[in-house]
């Protein structure tokens, strides 16, 4: 069976049906989020979606900042563990963090995460001797942890309140408890069939040896915790009238999230707008359209300020130590040191 899944797989990328299909399913998502976008927004009072923002309390503001905070700081623990889990202790915390801090951010701004967010951790990472392949299994492990986690927020969730996803997929209440519980059967047979002997995916070079059991729970527990956060900043932020409770807006949160991934638009613009719009159609719409404009600061574009600056000072301290090194240099025939030779000579980031 195993086997015969394979081959199909293999068969799907020689004919790049696998490609094709995702180009077509990010245009379909952004097309009816276009739509939606345009039938739940005509009669905005943008005026009315100003005050609402001027009149959010500072409390509320500050503590969705705090979660946010909080959530980009569990989000750094996804390289902690994909660089450790393919071998390289040797790299410190503080790496990781940086490494997943500004390839996160920038890439839910830039767009296409797989790519703009690899040729950050590549930048980073190559300066302490890791390969293209090396940096190709830690984003393909973390995107493991990113997805696990949504597996385990949208089951539970779904199945404790299967009436929240059906205000954006517009299934039946009893047919999404269904899909919840089979989320929840999948992952735990993946949590069993990792548990039971070590597994491996890709070929040659590429192969990445997935986390066993144990392992595999933490990531799934790394990813919840993210999620949770992010959930709770957008929780603060919206109306408290109707109050529909956290999971409601958790799980349309992270439905909306994963739809905006889908899409691959910077940020999940406009797709993840239309889903929480749609999902929360309970709330005044201007009142939930300013908390949504709060959050795509906090958790957006505010991220992405600090990701590049860091990333600028960061390349003007390792420029300012490589013109030092040659200086240094015993004669003119002396090759400059490598980056990657100096950084871990030194034991820091370059950062």
């Amino acid at each position: 069976m195993l086997e015969a899944i394979r081959r199909a797989i293999s068969l799907l990328r020689q004919k790049q049906i696998l490609q094709k299909l995702g180009v077509v399913v990010s245009i379909a998502v952004i097309a009816i989020a276009c739509y939606v976008l345009y039938h739940m927004l005509r009669g905005i009072d943008s005026n009315q979606v100003i005050e609402a923002i001027k009149g959010t309390e500072p409390r509320q503001i500050w503590l969705a900042a705090l979660f946010v905070a909080a959530g980009y700081f569990t989000l750094t623990f996804y390289d902690w563990f994909a660089v450790r889990a393919i071998g390289h202790r040797e790299i410190p915390y503080h790496v990781n963090a940086l490494a997943a801090f500004t390839s996160y951010s920038i890439g839910h701004n830039v767009g296409a995460s797989v790519f703009t967010g690899g040729a950050v951790r590549y930048r980073i990472y190559s300066a302490w001797g890791l390969n293209a392949i090396d940096v190709a299994k830690i984003c393909f492990l973390a995107g493991l942890t990113f997805w696990l986690g949504n597996a385990a927020v949208l089951g539970l969730g779904i199945a404790y309140h299967p009436e929240a996803a059906a205000s954006i997929d517009q299934l039946p209440p009893w047919l999404n408890r269904v899909a919840a519980f089979a989320i929840i059967v999948g992952l735990v047979g993946y949590v069993v069939w990792v548990w039971t002997q070590p597994r491996g995916v890709g070929r040659g070079p590429w192969t990445v040896t997935l986390p066993g059991g144990p392992l595999t729970l933490l990531q799934i527990a790394i990813g919840i915790i993210d999620l949770g956060f992010c959930a709770l900043a957008m929780y603060v932020l919206v109306p408290d009238e109707p109050n529909l409770g956290f999971i409601v807006v958790a799980v349309i949160f992270v439905s909306a999230t994963l739809l905006g991934f889908a899409s691959h638009s910077p940020g999940g613009l406009g797709v993840f707008d239309a889903a929480m719009l749609v999902g929360l159609w309970q709330m005044d719409r201007e009142d939930l359209l300013a908390g949504m404009l709060l959050f795509r600061v906090l958790y957006y574009i505010a991220p992405f300020i600090i990701s590049v600056i860091l990333l600028t000072l960061r390349e003007v301290i390792l420029g300012m130590r490589q013109k030092r090194l040659r200086r240094m240099a015993p004669g003119p025939d002396a090759a400059p040191e490598r980056e990657a030779a100096y950084v871990r000579k030194r034991g820091d980031s370059g950062a």
